[in-house]
C-alpha cells in the first residue's frame, strides 16, 4: 500500500489517500479519508498514480473533513462510507461499530468513538488508524459536555488504546503519532482522571 498525505488549506485539516495495486486487473485502487477540501494535489495524486478511486471514508460530518466531497464526487464514482445516511447531500453506505468493509483489496474495520461528535468513528486498515478528531498527537477530541468527554474517554480506552501492539495514528488535524506514544504521553488521557471532577476541557473546533 501507498499512503499520501494532503494538508487541506480549508480549516488546516488532514486528508489521506491510500492506494493499492491490483495486479490482476492492472489497476491501482484507492480510498480517500476525510476530503476536507478538493485541491489540485488531490487530483494529481490520483491521476499520476493511475488510481481508481473506489471509496471515501468519513470519520465524522464536520465541514473541515467533508467540504471537498461534493467536488470529488462530481469527478469520481466512489462509494462513500459514513455513520450518517448522507454527507453534503450525497447518499452514503452507513457504517457502525464493528463493521468490516472489504473494498477492492482494502480491509477496513470500523471503530465507533462518540463524544467529539455522535458520528465519530476510527477506520483501522492494517496497522493504520485514521482517527479523525477523537485522537490526535497529545490530545483527545473536544466535547460539548462532561458526559460526552466521559463517553469518548471510555470508548478510547476500551476500543482503541486496548488494541494489542502498536499502530500508526493518522489524525484529522496535526502530525501523525503512534498508539503507543499516545498511551504513554497523551496529556488529555493522562490528566483525565485528575480533572474529571472539574469542568471538562473545551477547545474550539476548526
Amino acid at each position: 500500500m501507498k499512503l499520501f498525505f494532503q494538508y487541506c488549506s480549508y480549516s488546516f485539516s488532514n486528508c489521506y489517500i491510500l492506494g493499492i495495486e491490483d495486479k490482476h486487473k492492472h489497476k491501482n485502487a484507492a480510498v480517500i479519508v476525510d476530503p476536507g477540501s478538493m485541491e489540485k494535489i488531490t487530483l494529481e495524486t490520483l491521476e499520476n498514480n493511475n488510481f481508481v478511486l473506489k471509496a471515501v471514508l468519513i470519520t465524522h460530518d464536520h465541514l473541515s473533513h467533508v467540504r471537498g466531497l461534493r467536488t470529488l464526487m462530481r469527478i469520481y464514482d466512489a462509494e462513500v462510507f459514513a455513520v450518517n445516511p448522507s454527507i453534503m447531500d450525497h447518499k452514503t453506505t452507513m457504517v457502525k461499530d464493528g463493521n468490516k468493509i472489504a473494498t477492492n483489496g482494502f480491509s477496513v474495520e470500523v471503530i465507533s468513538i462518540p463524544g467529539h461528535s455522535s458520528d465519530s468513528v476510527v477506520y483501522k486498515i492494517d496497522n493504520l488508524l485514521f482517527t479523525g478528531d477523537v485522537l490526535t498527537a497529545g490530545l483527545v477530541g473536544s466535547t460539548a459536555s462532561a458526559y460526552g468527554a466521559a463517553t469518548q474517554m471510555d470508548k478510547l480506552r476500551s476500543r482503541l488504546l486496548s488494541l494489542p501492539g502498536d499502530y500508526i495514528v493518522l489524525p484529522g488535524h496535526g502530525p501523525p503519532s503512534t498508539l503507543e506514544a499516545e498511551r504513554r504521553f497523551n496529556a488529555d488521557i493522562l490528566n483525565y482522571d485528575k480533572n474529571r471532577n472539574k469542568s471538562p476541557l473545551f477547545r474550539v473546533d476548526i
